[in-house]
This record gives structure tokens, C-alpha cells and sequence, in this order.
């Protein structure tokens, strides 16, 4: 069931499943929605945690119009709801965009973030070097990325997300993707891609080395987002405080490896989750 919080500049949507158990805030990348967790919540409420995933201001069910995107804003919007919540201590899970706002809300508030798993995180400012095109999944992916940034094309976006997802691809992949235009055709959604896709990463960056807690990192081996993605979760890890992060690969897997995976995903989640406890 849907519910709703009221925070600066907007209504961000959510949903609890899990009636006991540690808490663990789920949030998505840009122009998608909670759904994009729809097969880790099941096997993470299973495992015993009580889970809420969030639909990021201007997504799904959040409202569309806010004054800014940037990961700063969807961290103190994941505190908030941290707050709202009960106060944590809680996991935080960050895709993509949010991996780096995941960064800066454990960074500003110590005390709501017990561990942080960042998949495919855009986490550091981002450096292309002329070899990076020569691979061509990153060079496809990124001539799709900034059309859609460019021209607002929901076309290229789904055009992207083929790359991104090399497969294999969920049983309800066209119906899945049916949602995802359906989204970004309503009012204002689109726009709210386009600025986050703008947005630096370079805030979540600075963060990195004031987090506190134990993080892992998950990249696909076939992530279109960057020529090496291994490179790139190397580098967060090494960012970080030493001994606080961890960087985990997933053959085959793209930039969504939690829908293309999601038990190796949450095998992954919960052994690093026990080495937190102990």
C-alpha cells in the first residue's frame, strides 16, 4: 500500500513491507520507480527485514515538480524518510543516482545509517578518456543517454535501457517497460529525468571519504555506463575510509543487475550485512 510523506518541495511515495525486523530503504535510479525492486523486496522481508522502497521526488508516485534533483536532495529526502520511519539505524540501498545520494546521507547522518549498498552507483565525477569509446557498449550507451538528456526522447530511453539491460531480462520485461514509458509520458517526468541526468555527481564524491560505515559496492561486468565498471567500483572503494568498502562483480549483468539478478543480488546483501553485524 502506498503511503505518503510531505517534505520541502514536494510528496514522496512509499511503501513498507515487512511488519518486523531491521529496516532497509530501497531507492531506484532516474526514470524509473520503486518497481524496480519488485524482486528484492519478497526475498529481503523473507530474509527478516522490514523493507521500504521509495519512489524518488519527481518518480512514480512522487510528486513531479521540485525545485532541484541533485543527490544532496534525494540524501536529505532519504533522511527524512529515515526519520519519518522511526529514526534507523538502516540500511540504505542507492541505484545508480541514488548509490551517490545513499553516500551523502550516510556522510550527514551517522546515526540513521548502519551500512550502505550502492549498485551501479554514480557515486565520483565522471572523467571520459578518448579509449573509453572504443568500447562499445559505453559508447552506444552514451550516444542514447545524451539524446535522451538532449531531446527528452522516451524513445532513446528505451532504446537505452536495451544496453542496459543485455539480458538475460525479467519475465515481465515488456510489460515492465510498457510502465516505464507510461511514467515518463505524464506530465513533468521527463523534465525531472533530464535535470537529474545533469546533475553532478561530484557532491556524493566529496562525501565519500566522511561516510562512516561499512559499504558495498555491486557492478555489473556489463554495465553500458562506464568502459570498465570494475575500474569504477574500484575507485569508490578506494575513496572511501580504508577497510569500509567492498566491491562485489556480477557476470553478465548490466546496469540494473538487481532486476537481472536480484537472489545473487540479495545473497550478496545479506552476507555483507552479516559481516556488519558481527
Amino acid at each position: 500500500m502506498t503511503e505518503y510523506l510531505t517534505v520541502d518541495g514536494g510528496t514522496l511515495a512509499y511503501e513498507v513491507t515487512g511488519e518486523s525486523g531491521p529496516l532497509v530503504v530501497l531507492a531506484h535510479g532516474m526514470g524509473d520507480s520503486r518497481e524496480a525492486y519488485r524482486f528484492v523486496v519478497p526475498e529481503l522481508v523473507a530474509a527478516g527485514y522490514r523493507v521500504a522502497a521509495v519512489d524518488l521526488r519527481g518518480c512514480g508516485e512522487s510528486s513531479a515538480e521540485w525545485p532541484s534533483y541533485t543527490r544532496t536532495d534525494i540524501a536529505d529526502d532519504l533522511i527524512a524518510l529515515l526519520n519519518h520511519l522511526g529514526g534507523g539505524p538502516a540500511v540504505l540501498v542507492g541505484h545508480s543516482i541514488s548509490g551517490g545520494a545513499a553516500t551523502i546521507a550516510a556522510a550527514k547522518a551517522p546515526p540513521l545509517v548502519s551500512a550502505v549498498v550502492e549498485l551501479a552507483p554514480f557515486t565520483r565525477k565522471q572523467k571520459i578518456a578518448l579509449r573509453d569509446l572504443r568500447v562499445t557498449r559505453f559508447r552506444r550507451s552514451m550516444f542514447r543517454l545524451s539524446g535522451t538528456a538532449l531531446f527528452g526522447s522516451v524513445g532513446l530511453w528505451k532504446r537505452y535501457l536495451e544496453i542496459a539491460y543485455p539480458g538475460p531480462r525479467p519475465a515481465d520485461w515488456d510489460v515492465r517497460l510498457d510502465r516505464i514509458e507510461a511514467m515518463m509520458r505524464e506530465p513533468g517526468r521527463m523534465k525531472v529525468m533530464q535535470r537529474m541526468g545533469r546533475s553532478t555527481p561530484a557532491d556524493a564524491g566529496a562525501q565519500l571519504g566522511n561516510v562512516g560505515c561499512p559499504v558495498l559496492i555491486v557492478e555489473g561486468t556489463l554495465d553500458p555506463d562506464w568502459a570498465s565498471p570494475q575500474t569504477e567500483g574500484e575507485a569508490i572503494v578506494a575513496a572511501l575510509p580504508h577497510g569500509l568498502g567492498r566491491l562485489e562483480m556480477i557476470a553478465g549483468a548490466g546496469h540494473y543487475p538487481h532486476v537481472q539478478f536480484p537472489s545473487q543480488v540479495v545473497t550478496m546483501m545479506l552476507s555483507f550485512l552479516d559481516s556488519v553485524r558481527a
